[in-house]
Parts: C-alpha cells; structure tokens; sequence
C-alpha cells in the first residue's frame, strides 16, 4: 500500500498513544517488524512547540521509520500552521486526530468531539492539505455514538479533501475504549471511499489481524493498547500476514530481551529522573503479557512490579532486568520452546 508517494514496508502500524509511543518505543517496534510508528499527539497550539513535552514529541531518528506526527485542534488556520511548522522540521506525513475521546481534548472541541461538525472537519482538512506538501493523514471513530455513525460520511469528505488515508478506531466517541470494535462499521467506510483505510480497535494477535482485514476488506491494521508490553506484536503480526503459518512468538528469555533493550533507551531518552519514572509503567505492561501468555504466576505479578518500583535510578532498574534475565528459567518457569516461539538464535537474526 502507499501513503500519497510513501510506501511503507509492510501494513502493520503502531498506533499513536500519547504519553507511551514515545520515541524509544517507536525505534524499537520499527526494529521489530512494524510498518510504521506514529508520533505521540502534539497540539496545534504552537505557543506550546517549545514546551519540554512538545520538543520530547517532535523527536525522531532514522530508526524510527517513515515519520508521521500527529497533531490536534480544532482551529483550521492553527492546524494548518502546526502542519507547515511539522513539514518543515522533517515530518514525512501530517496525521490529523479526529478519534481522541479524552474529556480534556473533547472539551476543546478538538479529537472525537468534531465528528459532529462536518462542515468544520472539511474546512480543517481542505486547509491542512493545502498547507503542506507532504500526505495528509487522518485518524477517526465511527461516530459521536451509536446512533450518530458518521464514519463513512466523514471518509468521504477526507477523500475530497485531498487526505490520503484514513484509519478507523471501530467505536464512537461515547464509547471511549468500552465495548467491542465495530468491524461492520469499518466495513461500511472502506467501502465509501477508494484511500487506504486502516482498522483499528481490539486487534491482539495475528489471528484477529487475519479476521479484521477479511471481515472488513481494510488496507492495514494499526496495533494499539495491546502493544504495550508487547512490542514484538506488530512485526510478528506482519511477518505472518505475510508468510502465513502460525504466529511466532519470541521466548520469554527473547521477550526480557527486548523488554532490556526498550529500558535502556528509556532512560537515555528521558534521562535519570524522569527515565526510571516511564520505565516502571512499561514494566508493569511487560509483566501484565507474561502473566496473559502463562509465563508468570499471575499471583506474583504484583510482587514483581513492586520490587522494580522500588529501583529508583536507572543503574538498578538495568541490574534488576538483568538478573531476571540470567535466571528466568528458574525465576519463571515456563513451557518448553514450542514450534510458535522463536528461539535466541532466531531472535538474534
């Protein structure tokens, strides 16, 4: 598939979840396998560029792929004005977020809340893609709620704007991240238009990945929530889609690995306060999918995530992981390396 002139290497992307898909998270899922990694959600608000946070979200590396930054608002000429300011620091895709449910964005009439002003979204993307000439993305739910649907509607505005892919978290607004993810509706939107359309929502194996994309004939799939702790999901996801077979999952010695190689980058990116801070949450991530594959005790969850918190330099926090590491099999007893698990040497390839 192709973003405007940009193709991807695969279709598996990681969603942008802000205050977790940073850049560290970002490199290493690209390293991993994923498509493409979105940038955390910046706001439009371009007094707030040279906030730490912002210039946090603005950073990017070569490692982490094709670079797609996220931006919201709801004024058109200020979204317009954060598109050029983006393009012009290096952004190969402007993504405009129309799906955010949080109280503190639709309050602002920003995120999921302009779904329910059409004439307002098409003014926005009309001005977002003449603004720039990189491709103009665009991020949405189904609708405001169950009975205001609009997704299909609003796709085909992005395509007459000029937006050159569209991805659909399948919920409204009022749903927020409750319920299950409306496929048919996804469906329908995929085929209003003739963009890429990119589901989201639910997606936690390549198995769902498989089902998604037959049930609703979308382009790709975006991973979310369920790459936290996971981040080798969106490349196992893609490698099977494309080689088919069973997915192959990493051994729990490939997963603390990673789990390694993603805390220490956290710590070089936030430095040694904030560092082990983020690292703790990752973690807990991190143990949360051990205990949902069956390699930890979920009983000693609780225990394990206490001790890490208590690491409060990043020096101990990488010992800790470390001695998990050498003794994991007596630590975690886990299954034997079955034929779905990938082993150090594949790993290591």
């Amino acid at each position: 598939m192709h973003i405007g002139g940009l193709k991807p290497c695969n279709n598996v992307f990681l969603a942008p979840m802000a205050g977790v898909t940073d850049l560290p998270m970002r490199e290493l899922a690209i390293e991993l396998g994923a498509g493409l990694a979105v940038g955390e959600m910046q706001t439009a608000d371009l007094r707030l560029a040279t906030s730490r946070k912002t210039r946090q979200r603005q950073r990017h590396s070569e490692s982490a792929g094709i670079r797609s930054v996220q931006i919201v608002g709801y004024d058109p000429q200020q979204l317009a004005e954060a598109a050029q300011f983006n393009a012009d620091l290096g952004a190969d895709i402007i993504d405009i977020n129309m799906g955010c449910p949080a109280k503190k964005v639709c309050r602002r009439a920003a995120g999921s809340a302009l779904l329910a002003d059409e004439p307002l979204i098409g003014r926005i993307l009309e001005v977002v893609v003449n603004a720039v000439d990189v491709p103009v993305t665009l991020k949405i739910r189904t609708g405001t709620d169950p009975v205001n649907r609009n997704g299909a509607t609003v796709a085909r505005i992005a395509e007459q704007s000029g937006v050159q892919m569209l991805t659909v978290h399948g919920r409204t607004r009022a749903d927020r991240f409750l319920g299950r993810a409306e496929y048919d509706t996804i469906a329908e939107i995929v085929a209003a238009v003739s963009i890429p359309v990119i589901a989201n929502g639910d997606i936690d194996s390549a198995h769902k990945a498989q089902a998604v994309l037959k049930q609703t004939g979308a382009a790709g799939v975006m991973i979310g929530r369920a790459a936290q702790g996971n981040l080798w999901l969106p490349g196992t996801i893609a490698r099977t889609l494309t080689a088919g077979g069973d997915a192959i999952t990493p051994s729990l010695s490939g997963q603390l690995r990673i789990h390694q190689r993603h805390v220490a980058r956290l710590h070089d990116f936030h430095g040694e306060l904030l560092g082990p801070r983020i690292a703790r949450k990752h973690h807990g991530w991190f143990l949360q999918s051990l205990a949902s594959q069956g390699l930890m005790d979920v009983t000693a969850l609780r225990g394990w995530r206490q001790t890490f918190n208590k690491f409060e330099s990043s020096e101990l926090q990488i010992q800790h992981l470390t001695t998990l590491a050498e003794q994991d099999a007596a630590l975690w007893p886990s299954p034997p390396l079955s034929p779905n698990r990938l082993s150090e040497a594949q790993l290591a390839a």
